[in-house]
């Protein structure tokens, strides 16, 4: 409740995990800044995995994935119009995708 018992407004928010175009720019930003790096040698197999992707009113995208090389794994967020390599484990990324689509259910 807000100030004189009037509900605060959620922001609106969409799931935007099944829009490809989306994903497909965050994992070229997420590339680009491996290859800043020695994070791989060659790209043939690399996969990528998000937990997930949402489109949220007045924040902007907030998203949680992985990039699996031949020589890592490198987990990223983006947050806004930000994106931050994170020091994560596998351990680590599940629980906060499970924690994070639990409170946007």
């Amino acid at each position: 409740m807000g100030l004189f018992g009037k509900k605060k407004k959620q922001p609106a928010e969409s799931n935007e995990i099944n829009n490809s175009e989306l994903k497909i720019k965050l994992a070229d930003t997420a590339l680009d800044l491996l290859a800043e790096g020695e994070d791989f040698t060659e790209l043939a197999n690399t996969k990528c995995e998000f937990g997930y992707l949402f489109d949220i009113e007045g924040h902007g995208i907030e998203a949680l994935f992985k990039l699996e090389t031949d020589k890592t794994i490198a987990y990223f967020a983006a947050q806004g119009d930000k994106l931050m390599r994170l020091n994560f484990n596998e351990e680590l990324f599940r629980t906060t995708v499970e924690g994070f689509l639990d409170m946007h259910k």
